[in-house]
């Protein structure tokens, strides 16, 4: 047997209110590099479900920038650390260099992608430039008295660069080695973005005073002010178009918009959201116009993480790219489609996305969903799944029309799992014991004493709660009577799952455990599933029942064995920061999602 990786369906970009986020695309125009949790992802403009990790950052990340040359990227984190790594190849380190003392707001590469200058919130100082290869520096990024929020290097000689601060000042430098030049203070309050024209006569700045200043890019003289009063909220980022007569700003009023960088006018408008209505999540916090390519196509994110495609010959974006911003903290396959499977996942700020299976096309659930961490999703055999939250509700959702139906149902405590039974029951286990629902009314309600549940799960027959003192109780769906009894498991029962043939369970605990029960006898049926060090998250059976895949907090996969329990195979470093649920999709797929907010797809091959 073997386990390989086939492809990652790429979160969506961090973003923070308030605040720039930075996107890059390669010379070409095929990848987008953004930063999400403690990974950069390099992602297909065209195709977005194919993207790559780099996940060598021990702190979240800031930043990605791609160098003029393609071959690397220069990444920056919370903790002022910048890394340099190959792009092209298996994404090798080239260098690890520690910038300042604190977040790494900025990067720029010089036209030779030989020098990256550094920008944030440090503690001594608030930049650097430096050779990529070696970490040496080749100047001071000097003159501001708060943090940089901005940098951008001209790409011919003699070189320049410009730096904008919260501060309110643009400083301009001269290289190399990089010194200070000149300061200006034409914005009123923070400046957000600065960009040099590719073909380095200008400099474009804006900020939060909605204000846009060009300057001459040889000399850093501030040649004039454009478009006041146009944007009537900050103006988060700035990007030029590859032939430096036009630019792209974005906006917290939920417009992007192209200007004639010579007439100083704004040529074209998209408004974002419901016409008339302010919408927080529709923030545009940042934009990139790709130089590679010849569509025109403009990218830009919105608060929510949203990735829209604009291009300058529609007034309509005609494509949004959704996913996950948050830890991913639960899954479950739909089946209510009849020409292929759905996948629902949920993560830990409420969110709930469904994909295809076959395109690892990500869309939003619509309607009234979960305010927060969403702690389980399951399918019942009708097609119907349903969803708990910390915000102690059962809510229903339609899979074919990706919307949440009727109103959410409150439980008795926090949710800890949840589990459809083929009579239409859903069995809740919260803190406090067991409930069933059917068509949003309780029916029925247990509780276990001192011991609390902490795994669910049930087919036609029979219910199985798992709790905190190392036992399982097996019960009666309609009653909620236990039927059987297991004591002295050795751990905390942290997932179940039964078998599609109803003849096993399987238990994972939380020492790493795995056990797979007999459901006729309850006796242990195999005792040697057990390679996870950390706790058992999720566990997930072929339609067979002949094998299974389970993941952990260790951050690792692996697939079972039933006919053959010594023989496994797995996957490390599966998902950053742990694996927090699996799915069996097919014979050759497993499905995985964790705390690094992707959903990965693994091709399992020559099982015996």
């Amino acid at each position: 047997m073997s386990i390989k990786a086939e492809s990652i369906w790429a979160p969506s970009p961090s973003t923070s209110r308030g605040q720039p986020t930075q996107l890059s695309s390669d010379p070409k125009g095929e990848r987008l590099a953004y930063a999400n949790n403690k990974s950069i992802f390099l992602r297909s403009i065209d195709n977005p479900a194919i993207s790559t990790q780099y996940s060598a950052h021990t702190a979240a990340t800031t930043v990605a920038r791609f160098s003029p040359s393609g071959y690397y990227v220069a990444s920056g984190d919370v903790s002022g650390t910048v890394r340099v790594w190959d792009c092209v190849g298996e994404g090798a380190t080239k260098g690890e260099y520690h910038i300042i003392g604190g977040r790494i707001n900025d990067l720029a590469w010089d036209g030779d992608s030989a020098r990256v200058i550094a920008v944030g919130d440090g503690k001594e100082k608030y930049g650097h430039c430096i050779t990529a290869d070696s970490g040496n520096s080749v100047g001071e990024i000097s003159g501001h008295s708060s943090q940089i929020n901005s940098v951008s290097i001209r790409q011919q000689r003699p070189l320049r660069a410009a730096t904008g601060s919260d501060d309110t000042s643009l400083v301009f430098y001269h290289g190399v080695p990089f010194k200070f030049n000149t300061s200006l203070r034409k914005h009123q309050r923070f400046i957000y973005g600065v960009a040099f024209s590719p073909d380095g006569s200008s400099i474009v700045s804006v900020g939060a005073d909605k204000q846009i200043f060009l300057y001459d890019g040889k000399t850093g003289e501030a040649k004039s002010e454009i478009g006041a009063g146009e944007h009537k909220g900050s103006i988060f980022s700035v990007a030029w178009s590859k032939d430096s007569k036009r630019f792209v700003t974005s906006s917290a009023d939920q417009t992007v918009k192209i200007w004639d960088a010579e007439a100083g006018k704004a040529i074209q408008t998209w408004r974002m959201g419901e016409e008339g209505k302010v919408s927080v999540p529709d923030h545009q916090v940042g934009v990139v116009w790709p130089s590679g390519r010849s569509d025109g196509l403009i990218i830009s994110l919105n608060l929510n993480g949203d990735l829209t495609y604009l291009s300058d010959s529609n007034p309509k974006p005609h494509r949004i790219v959704h996913g996950h911003q948050k830890n991913i903290t639960s899954i479950a396959r739909s089946d209510t489609l009849p020409s292929e499977p759905t996948l629902i996942t949920g993560s830990s700020d409420g969110r709930v996305c469904n994909w295809s299976t076959a395109s690892g096309k990500a869309g939003l659930i619509d309607g009234d969903g979960h305010s927060n961490y969403v702690s389980a999703i399951a399918s019942s055999p009708h097609g119907s799944i349903h969803s708990v939250g910390w915000d102690d509700t059962l809510r229903s959702i339609d899979a074919p029309a990706a919307v949440f139906t009727g109103a959410a149902t409150a439980t008795d405590g926090q949710p800890k799992g949840v589990a459809a039974t083929a009579n239409g029951l859903m069995a809740v286990a919260t803190h406090k014991g067991v409930q069933t629902f059917k068509g949003g009314q309780e029916q029925k309600e247990v509780s276990f004493g001192s011991m609390s549940p902490t795994a669910i799960a049930a087919n036609d027959e029979i219910v199985a709660v798992g709790g905190d003192n190392s036992s399982l109780h097996i019960l009666s769906p309609m009653s909620l009577e236990t039927k059987h009894t297991l004591n002295s498991l050795g751990s905390t029962v942290s997932a179940l799952s039964f078998s599609p043939t109803g003849e096993h369970l399987a238990a994972g605990f939380s020492n790493g455990k795995i056990s797979v029960f007999s459901c006729s006898a309850w006796d242990v049926a195999i005792s040697r599933w057990s390679s996870h060090t950390g706790r058992v998250t999720g566990i997930s059976w072929n339609k067979d029942g002949t094998y299974a895949v389970s993941g952990g907090l260790d951050t690792n996969v692996y697939v079972w064995s039933v006919k053959k329990p010594g023989l496994r195979i797995g996957k490390t470093n599966a998902h950053k920061d742990g694996v927090n649920g699996v799915v069996w999709l097919d014979e050759g797929r497993v499905l995985s999602v964790g705390g690094d907010a992707a959903v990965k797809v693994w091709k399992v091959e020559e099982l015996i």
